[in-house]
């Protein structure tokens, strides 16, 4: 076993000198699609697979890894979705980028394929986490692929059920503590400055921000240009860095003059951007921003000062409201989480603040990671008898 002394969460990047911060090779915008498929022959059955993962589609902007420690499961590439329904809500034309379509159905898939290829690469023979839930999912589904071992440290009792199935199916270890996220992330860095080859995946590591700048990219990509304003969530800190991040290297890459106002969105009891101060006991319904010392706090409210943009919070009601609207609406179930930068989108409308031109607000993860919420507002009507004239009456019941 090698020392660990060398490991510090270190984020190499190699770039070149002309493009101040990225290399591309060539405009991602003209890039034709793969041709490569990999195709297999199952009791006769052709299957072809064409989805190649967002270090290989995106190698130029990511630091280094060698093909052989390249862990993925096909991440990236989800869906950008008109709502126009909501549109008419906003005042702006919205787009949904429905992070939910990958393939532990969130967004940290892709911070967690740079992450964990990077350490895999470095010869780590282990990975931690601290989690809520969708960092745990994503560690242990790639830790599986890669096959190394996975820890992870969650504050008893604050998991959604959905992310846990997840995570005890791809065999990594939970370790429950009496604490929250915040306590539960200090661990997981001690554990690794402590033993050896064991890698970080939480996003303080900067290969996770690495991985989830690409999503700012797809949507330029989508587009054909980056939006006027950008609305996501906020727990961490994470993603809104990894996004401003990719928009500026997209910007210095000279494929777009112009960069999104950063839009973020903290549940009102666990809103220490907006307050001022970290809170000590979190609490609120959105399970995947319950969080009360975000890590990323200085780049976060960087990527909103430079950008010209805003951290407000909302309230459970209003992101629950929004997470009904999105699935009634406009088709799409989304985490609560989730929806708390279309609640917050609402929020500036009603107060007549809401942006103009082009929106997209970045569902974060899929709704059936935390089933518990719809089922605890809803229940299953009484049965009836089984006959056409019951069915009718029913249905005409509405």
């Amino acid at each position: 076993m090698r020392s660990r002394t060398n490991y510090r969460l270190r984020g190499v990047i190699f770039r070149s000198p002309e493009t101040a911060g990225v290399a591309p090779r060539e405009d991602p915008r003209r890039r034709q699609p793969s041709t490569e498929k990999g195709v297999k022959s199952v009791l006769g059955v052709q299957t072809s697979s064409v989805r190649q993962g967002v270090i290989r589609k995106y190698r130029d902007w990511l630091p280094q890894i060698p093909d052989p420690a390249i862990a993925t499961l096909g991440e990236g590439d989800t869906p950008l979705i008109e709502a126009p329904r909501l549109s008419e809500r906003i005042g702006a034309r919205l787009h949904l980028k429905f992070e939910g379509m990958n393939p532990t159905a969130s967004f940290k898939d892709r911070g967690m394929t740079v992450a964990l290829s990077r350490a895999i690469a470095e010869g780590n023979r282990a990975c931690v986490c601290a989690s809520t839930g969708n960092t745990a999912a994503a560690a242990a589904a790639y830790s599986a692929r890669a096959g190394i071992s996975c820890f992870v440290v969650v504050p008893v009792g604050k998991i959604a059920m959905g992310k846990a199935v997840q995570v005890l199916a791809h065999g990594a270890k939970v370790i429950q503590i009496e604490g929250n996220f915040d306590a539960a992330l200090k661990l997981s860095l001690k554990a690794t400055e402590e033993l050896e080859d064991v890698a970080l995946v939480n996003s303080v590591n900067p290969d996770r921000i690495e991985g989830q700048k690409t999503a700012s990219f797809e949507v330029c990509e989508s587009l054909g240009r980056p939006p006027d304003v950008l609305a996501l969530p906020v727990g961490n800190a994470g993603n809104i860095t990894a996004y401003w991040k990719g928009f500026k290297e997209w910007r210095e890459a000279d494929l777009a003059d112009l960069t999104p106002r950063m839009l973020g969105f903290q549940a009102e009891g666990a809103s220490p951007l907006v307050a001022g101060y970290d809170f000590e006991s979190p609490e609120t319904v959105a399970s995947a921003i319950r969080i009360g010392a975000p890590a990323s706090r200085e780049s976060a409210l960087g990527a909103v000062r430079e950008s010209g943009g805003l951290i407000e919070s909302v309230t459970d009601e209003e992101i629950l409201d929004a997470q009904a609207l999105l699935a009634r609406e406009e088709g799409i179930f989304c985490e609560p989480a989730s929806a708390a930068g279309v609640a917050g989108l609402l929020k500036l409308a009603r107060e007549r603040r809401g942006p103009e031109g082009v929106a997209v607000s970045v569902l974060t993860g899929h709704g059936l990671k935390d089933p518990d919420v719809i089922l605890a507002r809803s229940s299953l009507p009484d049965p009836i008898p089984a006959t056409f004239e019951a069915l009718a009456a029913s249905m005409e019941r509405g």
